[in-house]
C-alpha cells in the first residue's frame, strides 16, 4: 500500500465504530424532469444523492450505479463502466446532463469513456416511462440524469466553499476536488473543479485469463519474454485513468424566471488495458502462425503481430468544452405557465495512440501522462481521433394548471461524428433530429396516471467505403515511395430517414395504508445510430471487424412492468416484474467457426472476429424483489435489507442474447447515529451459464463492500466529513460477464481508501 494511505486509513478507522450498517431515510427532492417532488414520480428507478456520491470512491458512471437492483456496469477498465438498465445497454440508455444528453462517443466504442463529471452533484436520477419520453429519443432502456446548480434556477442564500481530498490504495491514485457558489451583486456564481491521478490498478492473483494458444505462445518466446506473465504482476497493464473537470456557471434570478450560462470542460489520460492488435480471437487455433494480411494491407504472422505490440503503451485522451445557455420565462397567463428554454453547444474529441514503454512505473508520473507527450515522441502507429461536434436546441411550455400538469417539449439536434486516423472503421455522419413530446400527469379518481408521447424524426448521412486491394509477395520490398499499397475505392452514399412515434402510461394506486400497486407500459422506438448503419471495419477495442447495416429498421420495445410496494412499521419491501418485447433488436452477431471456415486461410480478417450488425425479434423477462427491516437501536437506526434482481434476454430463435447480466443478491446491513453513517453490503453474482453466440461462461463471484461516514461540526456552519471506504474486501477475483474483455480486464482488487470533505 501507499505510505500516504496508512495515516488517513488509521485516522478515519478511529473515528468508526466496529459496527457494519447502512441509512434508511425518507428524503424529499425535486426532480429536475418534471418539477415534481419524487413522491408524486410513479416510475423513477433509484434516486441516488449527492451526498451519496461524494462520500464514496471515484468510479466510472456504470460502477458507482452497479450496487442498484436492476443497474449493472459494462466495464473496459476502472476509467470506463457504461450503464445497462435490466439488460438494456448502449444506445438504449441515453446519458443526460441538468435534461440534455450528453453527446460523446460512447455510444460507439465499448472503450470509450462516458463524458460526465460526478463532482458536486446534486443527484443522479435514473428513470424509465412516461417521464422519461420528455427528454431524449429511443430510451427503451430509460435514462441516467445527472444534476448539478451550475446554472441556479434560484438565487443562492448563503456562500459555501467546499474542498476535498481522496486516496485509494488499489491503484495508488489521489484526488482533490474544489467547489464554490455565492450571490455577487445579484448574480449565482458556480464552480467546480476536480483533478483525480489514478495508477494502473491491482488485480488479484491469476485474474488475468489468456486462452491456451496465447499461453503456448507465450512459452514458445520465453528468452524474449523472460517468462513473465502480466498475471503474475500484480497490476493490470495501461489500466491508469486521469481526469481533470471545470464547471463554471452565472446565472439570473426572479419572479420573471432565470437566466444563465455555462462552460463546462474535461479532459482526461486514460490507458486501455485490452486491444485488438493482442489478438484475443475467440476462433482457436486456426489463426495461430497464420499469415495473415492486416487492416493497413501488411502481411504479418499471427504471432508476431502480437509481439510488435508487447512493448507499447496504448491510451486515449479525451477532450471537450460544452456551452450551455439555460433559462425559464414565467408567463403565467390562463393557458401558458412557463417556458423553459435551452442551448447546448458541444465540442467533443477523442484521441486514441500507441506509444512505445519507455520507463516501466513512471509513464504514469506527472506531466509525462499528458496526452501529447505520451504519444508526440514514440508512436508506434498513428493516432485515431473520435470527435463529436453537436448544436442542440429546446424549449419547453408548461400548460399546467390546477388539475393537470401536462408539458409540451420540442428539440432539435445537429451532431456531426467522424472517425479520422489508423483506425478509422466509419466514414464521418451528419445526424439531424426533431423531437416533439408530451408528458400529462392528473390525479384520476384513486388513481395516478402519467403519460408520455414522443414523435421524432431523425435523418442519418453517411457513406461505406469499399476497397479493392491490390498487393503481391514483394510488397515489403517496395521502397518508402512506392509502398503505399494501391487500391480502388468505391464510396455509397446513404440518406436514411425515419419516424418513430414512442409512448409510455403508467398508473398507480394506494391499495390501502400499506400497500401501492404501479403498473406501467409503454411502446418505445428507437432509430438505428451511425454506428449500427455505416461501421465498416476492424474495430480494435472489440476484437472484431464490425459490419453495419444501411437496411436497419427502427426497433420497437413494447414494454409491460408492475411493481408492488409494502411499508408498515418500519417493515418494506417491493416485488417488480417485468417484460420488453422488442421487434427488430439490433445486435452485433459474431461469425460462427463454421462460417469462418468456410473462407479458408484466405479470409482471415486480420485476425480479428468478424461480426455483422443484424435484426431479430427479442425478448427481456425479469424481477427485481426488495425487502428489509428498520429496527431502532440506542440512539439510531440499524437496516436490515435483501434485494435481488434477474433479467433473461433471448432471440426469438431461442438463443441467448450476448453478454447478459447475471442473477445478483444483494444483502445490505446499515447504521445511522446522528452524525454517523455506517454500511456493509455484499453483492452476491452468481455464475452466467446463458451465453451467446462465441461467448463463455463467467463464474460468479461476491463483492464486499464497506463504507463509514462520520461528520464533525466546527464554528458557526463549517463542517467536516470523513468518509473511510474498502471496495471489494474479500479480494476476489472478479469479472463482468457484460464486458467484451471480461478475461484480459477483471475487476480491480481490494481498494482502500479515504474521502475527506470541508465546507466552508
Amino acid at each position: 500500500m501507499n505510505p500516504r494511505i496508512y495515516a488517513p486509513v488509521l485516522v478515519s478507522a478511529l473515528l468508526s465504530v466496529n459496527t457494519f450498517a447502512n441509512v434508511l431515510e425518507e428524503v424529499i427532492v425535486t426532480s429536475s424532469l418534471i418539477d415534481q417532488t419524487l413522491s408524486d414520480i410513479e416510475n423513477p428507478l433509484h434516486v441516488v444523492s449527492g451526498e451519496e456520491i461524494s462520500t464514496s470512491a471515484s468510479q466510472s458512471l456504470g460502477e458507482s450505479l452497479d450496487g442498484l437492483l436492476g443497474i449493472s456496469s459494462a466495464d473496459y477498465g476502472s476509467g470506463v463502466g457504461q450503464p445497462i438498465i435490466r439488460g438494456m445497454s448502449g444506445n438504449r440508455v441515453k446519458v443526460l446532463n441538468n435534461g440534455m444528453v450528453v453527446r460523446d462517443v460512447a455510444g460507439i466504442g465499448a472503450d470509450h469513456v462516458n463524458d460526465v463529471d460526478l463532482n458536486n452533484v446534486q443527484q443522479i436520477e435514473i428513470v424509465r416511462g412516461p417521464s422519461s419520453l420528455l427528454y431524449a429519443n429511443g430510451t427503451i432502456g430509460g435514462i441516467i440524469n445527472i444534476v448539478d446548480s451550475t446554472i441556479a434556477r434560484e438565487d443562492f442564500t448563503e456562500s459555501e466553499l467546499k474542498l476535498g481530498l481522496e486516496a485509494q490504495s488499489v491503484n495508488d491514485g489521489d484526488s482533490h476536488n474544489l467547489s464554490y457558489q455565492n450571490n455577487l451583486g445579484g448574480l449565482n456564481f458556480s464552480l467546480a473543479y476536480k483533478d483525480s491521478q489514478f495508477d494502473n490498478f491491482d488485480v488479484p492473483t491469476g485474474a488475468i485469463l489468456h486462452d491456451e494458444e496465447h499461453e503456448e505462445h507465450e512459452d514458445e518466446h520465453e528468452d524474449e519474454h523472460e517468462g513473465e506473465h502480466e498475471e503474475d504482476l500484480g497490476f493490470l497493464s495501461n489500466s491508469d485513468f486521469e481526469n481533470t473537470a471545470l464547471r463554471l456557471g452565472v446565472s439570473k434570478a426572479g419572479d420573471w424566471g432565470y437566466f444563465g450560462v455555462s462552460v463546462n470542460s474535461v479532459e482526461s489520460v486514460y490507458g486501455i488495458p485490452f486491444h485488438g492488435d493482442d489478438h484475443g480471437d475467440e476462433h482457436g487455433e486456426e489463426h495461430e502462425g497464420e499469415e495473415h494480411e492486416d487492416e493497413h494491407g501488411d502481411d504479418h504472422e499471427g504471432d508476431e503481430h502480437g509481439d510488435e505490440h508487447e512493448g507499447e503503451r496504448i491510451f486515449s485522451t479525451t477532450d471537450s468544452d460544452v456551452v450551455n445557455v439555460e433559462g425559464a420565462y414565467i408567463v403565467s397567463n390562463s393557458w401558458l405557465k412557463k417556458v423553459n428554454y435551452f442551448i447546448r453547444d458541444t465540442d467533443y474529441s477523442l484521441t486514441e495512440q500507441h506509444a512505445e514503454e519507455e520507463h516501466e512505473g513512471e509513464e504514469h508520473e506527472g506531466e509525462e501522462h499528458e496526452g501529447e507527450e505520451h504519444g508526440d515522441e514514440h508512436h508506434a502507429e498513428g493516432p485515431t481521433v473520435f470527435s463529436n461536434e453537436s448544436r442542440e436546441y429546446g424549449a419547453i411550455f408548461d400548460l399546467s394548471n390546477d388539475d393537470f400538469l401536462r408539458k409540451i417539449s420540442l428539440n432539435f439536434v445537429d451532431e456531426d461524428m467522424s472517425i479520422v486516423g489508423e483506425e478509422a472503421f466509419m466514414n464521418p455522419t451528419d445526424s439531424e433530429e426533431m423531437t416533439v413530446g408530451y408528458f400529462m400527469s392528473a390525479k384520476v379518481d384513486s388513481f395516478h396516471l402519467d403519460l408520455g408521447i414522443r414523435h421524432d424524426r431523425t435523418r442519418r448521412k453517411g457513406s461505406v467505403s469499399h476497397h479493392e486491394e491490390e498487393h503481391d509477395d514483394e510488397h515489403d520490398e517496395h521502397d518508402e515511395g512506392s509502398a503505399e499499397e494501391h487500391h480502388d475505392e468505391e464510396i455509397d452514399y446513404f440518406s436514411k430517414d425515419y419516424n418513430a412515434t414512442s409512448f409510455a402510461m403508467s398508473l398507480s394506486k394506494d391499495l390501502n395504508e400499506d400497500f401501492d400497486l404501479n403498473i406501467s407500459a409503454g411502446m418505445v422506438e428507437r432509430t438505428p445510430s451511425a454506428m449500427e448503419l455505416f461501421m465498416n471495419g476492424p474495430h480494435l477495442a472489440t476484437g472484431r471487424l464490425e459490419i453495419g447495416n444501411t437496411d436497419l429498421e427502427s426497433e420497437q420495445s413494447a414494454n409491460f412492468d408492475a411493481t408492488l410496494s409494502y411499508e408498515h412499521e418500519g417493515v418494506y419491501g417491493s416485488l417488480t416484474l417485468f417484460k420488453n418485447n422488442v421487434n427488430n433488436y439490433i445486435y452485433l452477431q459474431d461469425e460462427t467457426e463454421e462460417a469462418h471456415d468456410e473462407h479458408g486461410e484466405e479470409d482471415d480478417h486480420g485476425g480479428l472476429i468478424k461480426a455483422n450488425y443484424l435484426q431479430q425479434d427479442a425478448e427481456f423477462v425479469g424481477y427485481e424483489l426488495e425487502m428489509g427491516t428498520v429496527i431502532a437501536l440506542g440512539d439510531g437506526d440499524l437496516t436490515l435489507s435483501f434485494g435481488r434482481d434477474s433479467v433473461v434476454g433471448e432471440f426469438r430463435d431461442d438463443s441467448n442474447i450476448p453478454r447478459m447480466t447475471p442473477d445478483r443478491n444483494i444483502y445490505g446491513i446499515s447504521y445511522a447515529k446522528n452524525s454517523l453513517e455506517l454500511k456493509l453490503d455484499l453483492k452476491d453474482v452468481e455464475s452466467q451459464m446463458d451465453t451467446g453466440t462465441n461467448e463463455t461462461v463467467t463464474s460468479g463471484f461476491s463483492m464486499l463492500n464497506f463504507n463509514a461516514v462520520k461528520t464533525f461540526t466546527f464554528g458557526q456552519k463549517q463542517t467536516a466529513t470523513v468518509s473511510l471506504f474498502a471496495k471489494n474486501l474479500l479480494d476476489e477475483a472478479a469479472r463482468n460477464h457484460s464486458s467484451f474483455v471480461k478475461n484480459e480486464v477483471p475487476l480491480p482488487g481490494r481498494n482502500l481508501g479515504i474521502r475527506v470533505q470541508l465546507s466552508l
